[in-house]
């Protein structure tokens, strides 16, 4: 059982001070509420909030026990509130409605509760056990923007005035962490399905005033008719309901309509019942196309496993009928679509900040403020724990696709990429490597991969590459692992009650994660039959978990049972950590000095301290879903977890790429080119998806450009990685972001706050992504206060500005930020081969600049007691002077000396980017500092 945290006290006085804080009473007519709030340092406050005189909260499973450091605080009574002070912050309590305002120590507001109170609690039960339904609201400014939350998929960079459902899915992954452009963070310590914004459901069209076609009242025209030949209708009726949204409605759908032949157009007019900003939601698979009031809203294509929803908000009057038209291809035999909305809520309700969740022992939640979002971050992993630094191998090149039958295919493929001399680091071996009515046991099919562990030793040794491999927390039953897991009740039940087939033919379940005995079991069973082959690292698939696909959210959390330590409902979100944190430990303390490495198809606050990368899921390969990788990938990244990445060139396809020809292949060759540039500039740099094979001498000949770009920013890529592994070795060491939001690190730009299409790389490469077919340019926002160099050219713009970047097929636009460092290595064919002794520094001159240089062992976590090096390395503007400090630290293999040139680029001198550019200046650098100085 977890821990219970309960305290006791009198509410006699209505406030009473803590060893760590103060406790507050609050009366009103429904009885009493208590309040706590805890100093954890001068920039972090506990709160805690529940009905009664008491509070009494599970001990948290994302917070970690975090150093305490000696605080300076003090707690004063002004008559109608309550102070609480610190070096940094201020906090005031109204002692009448428990409301509170966060100020600075300067008395700038950051964050101030809702006027009369925010807080809300709905008594509820489950299985026995009281609980609340809660919501937090606060107050909220014109110009705030909201970040985080997670990785989801609706296109959305800045939440502010913006609704989102907090619940894992396939494409979504949890992190319950806020933060402002205002310089705090908000960490919700809650594993319940949540939501920002508005909290109530959307709900079915049959609410709104709806007409055929030809103008009748009651519903909308449905047609349901041949996709190929319209003119064979099979049922044509009016309708005031779409909702074919999971397996359950699916019964719903006309017995005589062929889903796999078919296609349903809808037609006719909405009025809406009252003026204002409607919400709608659209949810579907297959192919969809939405006409609203005579344009063209949505055109979108889901594969039918995976159906997500499309947003929209429209702007309508009472009495006014508005035209609409939809028109839908299932693809497939079974597929899913429904349209809801919701109905107008007050706009300053709507800009208010809120934060819901469904099922809640109380309210609780740390702020975190800081001087700008780097430092509300660092909060955030103080409470949540620090990022591993990532093996190094992990920072190149992986290749994956869905999937290698064989181990005669996954060796020819590393194979042919030795032979080709393209850039290589990790081969992943997907799902069903396992014998086809054996899933769970983790144990190699023999008749296509008879001798796993010459495999791997020829991956290792010969071919200096790395495997990931593909685990699930998924139990066939009548499995060795099932029975023994079964027979200790340590799955979940209903599914096999349910005798629920999975889409290869077999029942299944999931192990209980929240049970610490069966995540031991299910590391041991790892541990025995892969780890012990030479297995480098894990694909943890599925952890939302996805124990049935297509399921209601309620269908979900029933599956999720029992659950060892309460509700699933109350721990619904959590799932992800409690997996990764099995298999993190237990390669830790089998092998302590080899670092874990785990990829995550979803994520919860804390998971960085378990190593562990999340990917964006099975997304689909289509312009606008490369485009929704980007504020994805920017808003999981501000959630405080560094590692992200995204299946480069989509994972599903559509029929028309599967052995496409003439404009289909010129687009799928495109699409995968666009997608790897961006690709090369996250966190993480991997290829995946379903068929056509993604290696990139599948995608297209060696002569063709969508080759010659692909392999040049894998090299690229590995000419950076200097500067990629100091990223790298900044999350640890101070807790620094890789792939950052604009607003990062130019904060007080305005202009920057709703860009989700650009990022930076580091601190000084901007990235700007080309996610329309056939572009051969973009609009690029050039942020103010600082010059930008043209990558490619070395072109000088100033700042403050937008200008229309060339893009041509082959290019993805890259600025480097005025007063930078880049470091650049030799051309190397993986990240291991020796290289750090030969090193290039590029300096754009217009700002003085600084570098630390991290270098380690690469693969063990000797970094933790402090062996790694760092390079300090610094330019100065004004006498432009490079100085190269004393080497600091020190760790295995560290070079006696470097050759390190200098190339400089400045307004007067523009020199594009090319291995080939002869040096400014040359040196030999053996440890000690050096002062050099660049033509003026």
């Amino acid at each position: 059982m977890l821990t219970i945290i309960v305290l006791f006290t009198s509410c006699n006085k209505g406030y009473e001070k803590t060893e760590d804080g103060v406790m507050v009473f609050i009366k009103d007519s429904e009885g009493t509420h208590s309040l706590r709030l805890q100093v954890v340092n001068d920039r972090i406050i506990h709160v805690l909030a529940q009905p009664g005189e008491n509070i009494a909260i599970d001990k948290s499973l994302m917070i970690v026990d975090y150093p305490r450091a000696e605080v300076n605080w003090v707690i004063e009574n002004s008559g109608r509130e309550l102070i609480l002070s610190t070096n940094y912050l201020q906090v005031r309590i109204v002692k009448k409605t428990g409301e509170l305002k966060f100020i600075t120590a300067n008395g700038d507001d950051l964050l101030v509760e809702k006027s009369g109170g925010g807080k809300s609690f709905e008594a509820i039960e489950l299985e026995g056990k009281s609980f609340y339904t809660i919501r937090q609201v606060f107050e909220s400014p014109g110009d705030e923007a909201f970040y985080g939350l997670g990785q989801h998929q609706h296109d959305l960079m800045n939440y502010k005035g913006k609704d989102v459902d907090i619940y894992q899915h396939n494409i979504v992954s949890v992190v319950p962490f806020l933060v402002s452009n205002k310089n705090y963070g908000i960490l919700w310590d809650n594993y319940s399905r949540s939501k920002f914004g508005d909290p109530r459901d959307y709900e079915n069209i049959s609410s709104l005033q709806l007409f055929s076609k030809d103008g009748q009242s009651g519903g909308l025209s449905a047609s349901y008719i041949n996709k190929d030949d319209e003119k064979q209708v099979y049922l044509e009726r009016a309708e005031n309901v779409i909702d074919y949204q999971y397996l359950d409605d699916l019964p719903d759908i006309p017995k005589e309509f062929p889903m796999a032949e078919g296609e349903v157009v809808w037609e006719g007019f909405i009025e809406p019942n009252e003026s204002g900003i409607h919400k709608f939601s659209m949810y579907s698979a297959g192919y969809l196309k939405f006409w609203f009031d005579g344009e063209l809203v949505l055109d979108c294509w889901r594969q039918v496993w995976n159906p997500w929803s499309r947003l929209f908000n429209v702007d309508l009057e009472q009495g006014k009928k508005y035209p609409v038209k939809i028109e839908w291809i299932p693809d497939a035999g079974e597929s899913f679509i429904a349209l809801k909305y919701k109905s107008p809520i007050d706009q300053v309700e709507q800009g208010r900040l809120s934060l819901w969740s469904e099922v809640a022992e109380g309210i609780d939640y740390y702020f975190i403020a800081g001087k700008n979002l780097d430092e509300v971050i660092s909060g955030y992993r103080l409470l949540t724990g620090k990022s591993s630094v990532m093996p190094k191998w992990a920072m190149g090149f992986w290749q994956s696709r869905e999937r290698y039958q064989t181990q005669e295919q996954l060796l020819g493929v590393v194979r042919e990429f030795r032979k080709r001399h393209i850039p290589f680091d990790n081969i992943v071996l997907d799902w069903f490597y396992w014998p086809v009515d054996k899933w769970g046991d983790h144990n190699f099919d023999s008749t296509r991969f008879p001798d796993p562990k010459a495999m791997i030793d020829e991956l290792h040794t010969e071919l200096h590459a790395q495997i990931m491999i593909s685990v699930w927390p998924k139990l066939y039953v009548g499995t060795e692992n099932y029975k023994y897991m079964s027979g200790k009740g340590w799955v979940y039940t209903k599914n096999v009650e349910n005798q629920q087939k999975d889409w290869v033919g077999y029942v299944s379940t999931f192990y209980d994660v929240f049970n610490p005995e069966a995540r031991i079991y299910f590391w041991n069973k790892m541990k025995e039959k892969l780890y012990s082959l030479g297995i480098d690292a894990w694909w943890m698939d599925a952890t939302e978990p996805d124990i049935l696909s297509n399921t209601s959210i309620e269908a979900r959390k029933e599956l999720m049972s029992p659950l060892h330590i309460g509700p699933s409902a109350q721990y619904y979100n959590a799932f992800s950590l409690l997996n990764s944190k099995a298999v993190y430990e237990g390669q830790r303390d089998v092998d302590p000095d080899k670092r874990v490495y785990i990829l995550t198809r979803s994520a919860y606050a804390g998971q960085q301290r378990y190593a562990s990368a999340t990917w964006s899921g099975d997304i689909v390969s289509r312009w606008y879903d490369l485009k929704t990788q980007i504020s994805a990938g920017l808003n999981f990244s501000l959630s405080g977890i560094p590692y992200w990445t995204t299946d480069i060139g989509g994972f599903s396809v559509e029929k028309r790429y599967e052995n496409a020809q003439g404009e289909d292949l010129d687009e799928w060759r495109e699409l995968n080119t666009r997608w790897y540039q961006f690709g090369a500039f996250c966190p993480l740099f991997r290829v995946h998806g379903q068929y056509p094979y993604r290696e990139i001498f599948n995608i297209a000949p060696v002569d063709h450009p969508a080759y010659k770009s692909m392999l040049y920013y894998n090299k690229l890529r590995y000419r950076l990685m200097p500067y990629i592994y100091t990223l790298a070795g900044n999350t640890y060491r101070t807790d620094y972001t890789i792939m950052r939001a604009l607003v990062m690190d130019f904060p007080n730009d305005e202009k920057v706050l709703n860009i989700g299409d650009q990022f930076m790389f580091g601190p000084s490469i901007m990235v700007c992504p080309v996610y329309k077919y056939k572009a051969l340019t973009r609009e690029v926002y050039l942020p103010a206060g600082q010059g930008w160099y043209d990558f490619y050219t070395g072109r000088h713009y100033e700042g403050g500005q937008t200008i229309m970047a060339e893009a041509p097929y082959e290019i993805i636009p890259l600025y480097i930020k005025e007063g930078s460092i880049l470091p650049i290595g030799p051309e190397v064919e993986y990240a291991l081969q020796r290289n750090n002794d030969i090193l290039t520094l590029w300096i754009y001159q217009g700002a003085n600049a600084e570098l630390d240089l991290y270098e380690d062992d690469n693969i063990n976590y000797n970094y933790e007691r402090g062996d790694f090096g760092l390079l300090p390395i610094s330019y100065s503007e004004n006498d432009k002077q490079v100085k190269i400090d004393k080497q600091q630290g020190i760790y295995l293999d560290m070079p006696e000396k470097r050759n390190i040139g200098i190339i400089a680029v400045s307004k007067d001198k523009p020199v594009g980017f090319n291995p080939s550019v002869a040096t400014d200046i040359s040196v030999v650098y053996e440890g000690a500092e050096v002062n050099l100085y660049l033509a003026k």
